[in-house]
């Protein structure tokens, strides 16, 4: 495929399972059987992949601490693609998870050259009033990057750990590109990482729920996240073939290998750059050792951040969904009458007569209306099965799921401007 996925371009998408083989992106079908309550989209497998989710799953499992990240750029108006983010965040937050959302404040103005005080007014109305609105509790962290000085300084730690010729084959950098430009790539590794530093209680599992554009930075900042840590675990076997652990040293301070050596119970054998580990039959508590000794001697320890994918909504008339077009999405501020009479105007999966709709039955997975009411206004999944079936087997006429769609899109927006309102009563709650 040799795709190049670019997280501030337009990228068209024809064949989600390429990026398994492209990208090393593992399919979360699989993963999602083993979770107890999951989230619709990953039931409807809209959610379709993931790094590293099994982290997350066990730490849900096991009441252990977790967190989610994710963010947006205050570049236009909220809209339902943008919900689908806020929607990932605030159920991660109900399983249990320290939630952080950030305005990449930095990433707009570098990029699309918006000033600060708009991306302020813009963070707050389209993205962050909606988000509470949706649910989001004020146990999270909301903020902006230009503000956040945890970001900030850790942005140039990890700039000391990038270099140009590893952001170019990521990105596709040019020396056309701006240096604010790699800045802000640098500061979404930082706002990723943001939730494992000492303050918000040390390393742990994050999952950051993304579209597939954004895999570039999940890919640099788990490189990132590797390069930061003092030290390597490596599993090893001798010319016996007796299986060990073995603890490589990253320039970490002098004396540290040897605490590490001292507190663990199994056999260790001290080398200059590492130790080797003979009938560890926990590898938790040699890892949360080696963890241990990272951090008091000045490191983070990172844990390689976690990530899933979700698909893409169509544009209402077909084709992409963009924020340049407006009548393929749907604002969260639009006029509720507007946005039903937009639905009643949206592509079909429709055959091109009654007696051939009946005959051959619809197309709903070409249908824009029937992703809404998949993505977003049937929670049911039995009512929704029902529609499909009704519609591909010729029962269901496209008018009826026009009407159910356009009725459900006026009540949900009337009630999330309603909740939109009183959010804004609340912004104190989140600081801000």
């Amino acid at each position: 495929m040799n795709m190049k996925l670019d997280p501030w371009g337009s990228v068209n998408i024809d064949d989600y399972s390429k990026l398994f083989d492209e990208f090393g992106i593992m399919p979360f079908e699989d993963i999602c059987a083993e979770l107890s309550d999951p989230h619709r989209y990953m039931r409807r497998k809209m959610i379709f992949g993931h790094r590293s989710y099994d982290l997350i799953k066990d730490a849900m499992k096991n009441k252990e601490p977790f967190s989610v990240m994710s963010g947006f750029m205050p570049t236009g108006g909220g809209h339902l693609g943008h919900k689908m983010v806020m929607e990932e965040i605030i159920w991660h937050q109900k399983m249990g998870a320290d939630a952080f959302v950030g305005i990449a404040d930095r990433e707009a103005y570098s990029v699309r050259g918006i000033s600060w005080d708009k991306c302020r007014q813009i963070g707050i109305e389209d993205y962050i009033v909606s988000l509470i609105a949706l649910g989001f509790e004020p146990d999270g962290h909301i903020y902006f990057q230009s503000e956040s000085e945890n970001v900030k300084d850790l942005a140039f730690e990890l700039s000391a750990k990038a270099n140009f010729s590893e952001l170019s084959a990521i990105y596709g950098f040019s020396g056309e590109t701006n240096v604010a430009h790699m800045v802000s790539a640098i500061t979404q590794s930082a706002d990723i990482l943001q939730p494992q530093l000492s303050e918000y209680g040390g390393p742990k599992p994050t999952v950051i729920p993304v579209g597939a554009d954004q895999d570039p930075h999940m890919r640099l900042t788990r490189g990132l996240a590797h390069k930061m840590n003092m030290f390597r675990i490596e599993g090893r076997e001798d010319k016996n073939k007796n299986k060990f652990f073995s603890v490589r040293s990253k320039a970490a301070p002098e004396g540290s290998l040897a605490e590490i050596a001292e507190r663990l119970p199994w056999d260790t054998k001290l080398f200059e750059g590492h130790i080797d580990i003979y009938g560890a039959d926990d590898y938790n508590k040699l890892l949360e050792t080696v963890r241990e000794v990272e951090i008091e001697n000045g490191g983070y320890a990172f844990v390689p951040p976690s990530s899933t994918y979700h698909r893409f909504m169509s544009g209402l008339q077909g084709g992409k969904m963009s924020s340049s077009v407006p009548e393929s999405l749907i604002s969260l501020k639009e006029d509720p009458k507007l946005a039903a009479k937009k639905v009643k105007r949206a592509k079909t999966g429709g055959r091109v007569s009654l007696e051939e709709q009946k005959k051959l039955g619809g197309e709903a997975d070409k249908c824009s209306v029937y992703e809404l009411l998949m993505f977003h206004l049937v929670e049911n999944d039995n009512e929704l099965a029902e529609i499909y079936d009704e519609c591909v087997c010729g029962k269901r006429m496209c008018g009826t799921c026009k009407a159910l769609a356009s009725e459900l899109m006026e009540e949900f927006l009337t009630d999330h401007q309603e909740k939109r309102e009183l959010a804004k009563d609340r912004l104190d709650d989140y600081g801000l």
